[in-house]
């Protein structure tokens, strides 16, 4: 892989970010679900009419990490606080994906598009950000960690009618 570029998304992003949101959480928690809750996630979070309204949201920011021209993972931050029951911050935002594209892990697309985000959000004004993981993803539990995150509360994700014991990370800035 060349060298990975960080770029603002823009509309004709969207169905390429819609593969890769896809894909990759196919390939990382597919089997977790029945096809018909699968379905209804990917149709209702990942789909291209779901991200091109997240997308127009102007609270919602994403940036692209590309390599050799190839979508290679992207990071979606909300600047308003996704869990103000557990806020500490007074201006609290999140972190609301973090996607590497399937078999591209450990290639520091994650960390790359982590450092953007820390940064856009504390020029932003964020004092604190929060962020959802699956409580079984021991991997990013240790990515996160080391960004100096920790597990505030435990929380809920329905990914169709199937819900899934979540931990509400969260760190201040």
């Amino acid at each position: 892989m060349s060298d990975l570029i960080l770029r603002e998304a823009s509309p004709s992003d969207i169905p390429a970010l819609s593969r890769l949101a896809s894909d990759a959480f196919i390939a990382k928690f597919g089997h977790l679900y029945s096809a018909e809750n699968l379905n209804a996630f990917l149709t209702s979070a990942l789909s291209e009419t779901a991200i091109a309204g997240d997308y127009a949201d102007p609270l919602q920011v994403y940036r692209l990490a590309e390599a050799d021209g190839e979508l290679m993972g992207f990071a979606k931050i909300a600047l308003k606080c996704g869990f103000p029951e557990h806020a500490r911050g007074e201006r609290t935002m999140e972190l609301k994906q973090l996607y590497a594209a399937a078999g591209a892990t450990g290639k520091g697309i994650g960390a790359a598009l982590m450092d953007w985000a820390m940064a856009e959000l504390a020029a932003r004004g964020a004092d604190e950000v929060q962020l959802s993981v699956y409580s079984e993803n021991q991997g990013a539990h240790r990515f996160y960690e080391r960004y100096g995150f920790g597990k505030v509360a435990d929380i809920t994700f329905k990914v169709g009618d199937h819900i899934d014991p979540e931990f509400l990370f969260a760190r201040m800035i």
